[in-house]
């Protein structure tokens, strides 16, 4: 009897969560799959003078993670320029954070007196901040993107994101690739501040188009090549530039890449990217606590989280 009173309680148990219509947890995605899912296509404008400046590529493209001779050798090569994004990704109970950091080896202008204008090594980027919802990848809300020391914020149609601590400047454009509808992004040429892709051509008709792999990255044939892959490769990959951190010969200080082209030391990593006048944020938060910068920047959060499952930042 008490069998059969425990058999009936189980299957009434069953048919109530039935009708609640409770979600079914997706399979756990990788951090790569999801790196992948929301990497965008990105477009990179170019400039003639000097067109493979402004090709995307790793911080050790040429063989080694000594920064203060990238702005010589990217005169060497051209070969050695294989497209590659970092990418991080960090998580609370509510949302995926993702980090896709953007380098070239040189800040760059084209005329005589640069010393002041440019610098050695260059790295902007993106966060996408990624809603759980029940699925494999979760749902876009939103976009913070890195031009120079300012950030600057995009949501996608339909996010519910509202303006918060900061306004929000324009909207997320999606493309199709890869069996994905993905976000874009945009970078100016020499300077390479980031932003939303506005929809456009590029300034004066030649950039790069570079999209989303896996496995490999490619090498632009010109400055004005429309389908160029780029790799993804973890930041927090063993021997890679996480694992540079505290390396002398990488890094000047913390998050600022030793450099001596320009102005000295003038580049930042995402854990040293800032935007000064954000409000209650900090130095490297995109990166290191971006629950914290999402929560300043948007209101419209909904169910939200600032406590992290996982942050190998920290």
């Amino acid at each position: 009897m008490k069998r059969l009173r425990l058999l009936f309680i189980l299957v009434m148990l069953s048919l109530i969560a039935s009708s609640f219509h409770f979600p079914v947890s997706a399979e756990a995605a990788s951090d790569l799959d999801l790196a992948y899912r929301w990497a965008p296509v990105h477009y990179q404008d170019t400039d003639n003078s000097d067109a493979d400046a402004d090709y995307l590529t790793a911080v050790d493209y040429d063989g080694d993670w000594y920064t203060k001779n990238n702005w010589e050798n990217q005169d060497g090569d051209v070969n050695r320029l294989v497209g590659t994004v970092y990418y991080s990704v960090v998580e609370t109970s509510t949302h995926w954070y993702l980090v896709y950091s953007f380098y070239h080896p040189r800040d760059w202008v084209d005329y005589p007196d640069f010393s002041l204008d440019t610098h050695e090594n260059d790295m902007e980027g993106a966060l996408m901040i990624v809603r759980k919802d029940g699925s494999t990848y979760g749902q876009l809300e939103g976009m913070v993107t890195v031009s120079h020391l300012d950030f600057y914020s995009f949501t996608p149609s339909g996010s519910p994101l509202r303006d918060g601590g900061e306004n929000i400047d324009g909207t997320v454009r999606m493309v199709s690739y890869g069996g994905y509808t993905r976000p874009t992004t945009f970078q100016e040429a020499k300077g390479h501040g980031a932003k939303a892709w506005d929809g456009n051509d590029f300034p004066g008709g030649d950039g790069v188009v570079y999209y989303p792999d896996k496995n490999t990255g490619e090498v632009p044939s010109h400055g004005n090549d429309r389908n160029v892959k780029y790799h993804l490769v973890d930041t927090f990959a063993p021997s890679g530039l996480w694992d540079h951190r505290y390396d002398s010969q990488t890094f000047a200080s913390w998050g600022t890449f030793l450099g001596d082209n320009g102005k000295n030391n003038a580049a930042n990593a995402a854990w040293g990217w800032d935007d000064g006048n954000d409000g209650s944020t900090y130095r490297g938060e995109m990166a290191t606590d971006p629950a914290n910068l999402t929560d300043v920047y948007f209101d419209g959060l909904g169910v939200f989280s600032c406590t992290y499952i996982r942050n190998n930042y920290r």
